[in-house]
């Protein structure tokens, strides 16, 4: 969702040298990235303030001389690090009344907008609205790389990839992937965290959930026919490979974190509590996500993939 900043920003200046300050999980991303020259990594745990970590490594950023840093998170904690830095640009959202820690302040939106327009507009002075279309974003692989990890889980011809999971909470997991799975009548391999694992067993497949590295999982999407997936990190990186996908929303809206590709569909009911944004189905009776069904899905599956050779 950030990418679209990173490519306006070296349109921009195409001279710059763009460095991305990433934790562990997130920087295999970043380095797939074309418009970065370099990810560092911070292993900075979630909710944890981490003061004397935080100095020491602006203390470290310091000898690099940077002249700006741009802060995407809204908590005050991530602006901590440019501050020590001594960066003298550091720009970002007022979030958490960060005036100070940052002295080039946006104002925050009055309602939820497009998550890639909201860090676009970071590329241009307080005001002043960016450039559309926002590009699309795009992650690099290549297809040497891509068959070395399929052989390497046993994985070979067509397969579909399926993300059950979704780290947020239940409320944005779809119930049916199970039944799906039985209907693809093609190879599937299931993808996602070591805590999905649980959510991928029971279902028809090569359960990976757990199993590999995110640069597999890339690779693995990357290669695949399609992809099924929830509203999650990995909805977005497929989308990033431009595989074919379907998406499936219900507690959250593709209107605030759509999958930003041409081969991506969505299916989201927009029933009427629906966006909820909560972990667990407040009303208790999950509509938003039990009533897309398992023929809605394929129906999208047959349209974008299945049955069609691999033209990529």
């Amino acid at each position: 969702m950030a990418q679209p900043l990173l490519a306006r920003l070296r349109e921009m200046r195409p001279g710059a040298r763009i460095e991305v300050l990433a934790t562990p999980w997130v920087a295999p991303v970043a380095r797939r990235m074309r418009e970065v020259d370099e990810v560092i990594e911070a292993d900075l745990n979630h909710g944890a303030l981490q003061l004397a970590e935080r100095w020491r490594l602006g203390r470290r950023l310091k000898q690099r001389g940077y002249d700006q840093a741009i802060v995407l998170p809204n908590s005050w904690k991530t602006a901590l690090v440019p501050f020590f830095a001594d960066i003298p640009v550091r720009s970002g959202y007022a979030g958490e009344s960060r005036y100070g820690l940052l002295n080039l302040v946006y104002r925050n939106p009055r309602q939820r907008e497009g998550m890639a327009l909201h860090y676009a507009r970071l590329s241009e002075r307080p005001g002043i609205e960016p450039q559309l279309p926002l590009p699309f974003s795009s992650l690099n692989f290549n297809k040497e790389k891509i068959g070395e990890t399929a052989a390497r889980f046993g994985i070979s011809g067509r397969y579909t990839v399926l993300c059950p999971g979704a780290e947020y909470g239940p409320a944005k997991r779809w119930p049916y992937f199970r039944e799906l799975a039985a209907e693809l009548g093609s190879q599937v391999v299931l993808l996602g965290s070591a805590s999905e694992r649980a959510q991928a067993a029971g279902i028809p497949g090569l359960n990976l959930a757990g199993q590999t590295t995110l640069d597999e999982a890339i690779d693995l999407i990357a290669g695949a026919a399609g992809v099924v997936t929830n509203d999650s990190g990995l909805m977005h990186v497929a989308a990033a490979t431009g595989t074919p996908q379907v998406a499936l929303f219900g507690s959250s809206s593709p209107e605030h974190t759509p999958p930003r590709s041409p081969a991506a569909r969505v299916l989201w009911l927009k029933i009427e509590c629906s966006p909820c944004y909560a972990r667990v189905c407040p009303l208790g009776h999950f509509r938003c996500m039990r009533e897309i069904t398992v023929d809605q899905v394929l129906a999208e599956v047959e349209k974008l993939w299945l049955g069609q050779a691999d033209s990529r």
